[in-house]
């Protein structure tokens, strides 16, 4: 069975950092290109990140580009988000997703004072 199950996520300050992890099951992590999203309270879907099967090339989005870093361990069949100066803005459930269509249950990232 083909699943994607994220983790990492939890209440931070802003300013704080937070590693998410996305840990693949029924496939081979390596043949694919994966993808973060996130979606705020009453907000769409917002593309985060991608990272194509070769690792060789990476794409960000919108105002998370300097903060946040997509990596993948094909030996561990996970990809990772690791997010740095995080702002209150930035809360949201974050999912990961395997060529945009298989997707995990997601992991919420609160950032609060």
């Amino acid at each position: 069975q083909v699943q994607l199950v994220e983790s990492g996520g939890g209440l931070v300050q802003p300013g704080g950092s937070l590693r998410l992890s996305c840990a693949a099951s029924g496939f081979s992590l390596r043949s694919y290109h994966m993808s973060w999203y996130r979606q705020s309270p009453g907000q769409e879907y917002e593309s985060i990140a991608h990272i194509d099967s070769t690792s060789n090339n990476f794409r960000y989005y919108a105002q998370t580009k300097s903060r946040f870093t997509i990596s993948r361990d094909n030996s561990k069949n996970t990809v990772y988000l690791q997010m740095n100066a995080l702002e209150v803005e930035d809360t949201a459930v974050y999912y990961c997703s395997r060529d945009s269509t298989t997707w995990g249950q997601g992991t919420q990232v609160t950032v609060s004072s």
